[in-house]
């Protein structure tokens, strides 16, 4: 059974961010923050300036694949929103590089 929705109103993007904790990748960064339900909640955040929307798109559909491969790690009842860093080469950005990066963030956030 899938255990994650989608955020998608602004408000509940502003909510996680404004909440959450910062966990720090080399190319991902995260906000996490609980949100007492029995599933998670993730959201994609991929800034205009960073890539036209074709790489947006690639990048925010890598980052969900990499989320879903590792879902059951990720435990229950929390938000994340995921944000590509801004001073990332995204002409390097694989989909290796970036389940690592998600693999780190879900460990760290597990701890909190």
């Amino acid at each position: 059974m899938k255990k994650t929705e989608m955020l998608k109103k602004n408000y509940e993007f502003k909510n996680v961010l404004k909440r959450g904790r910062y966990i720090s990748g080399n190319y991902i960064e995260a906000f996490v923050s609980k949100n007492y339900l029995e599933i998670n909640k993730i959201g994609i955040a991929v800034g205009t300036k960073i890539a036209k929307a074709v790489k947006r798109n690639y990048l925010k559909r890598i980052i969900k694949e990499a989320y879903r491969i590792n879902e059951d790690k990720a435990g229950i009842g929390k938000s994340i929103v995921f944000l590509v860093k801004k001073k990332a080469d995204i002409g390097e950005i694989t989909f290796q590089k970036v389940e690592k990066d998600v693999l780190e963030i879900i460990e760290k956030a597990g701890q909190a």
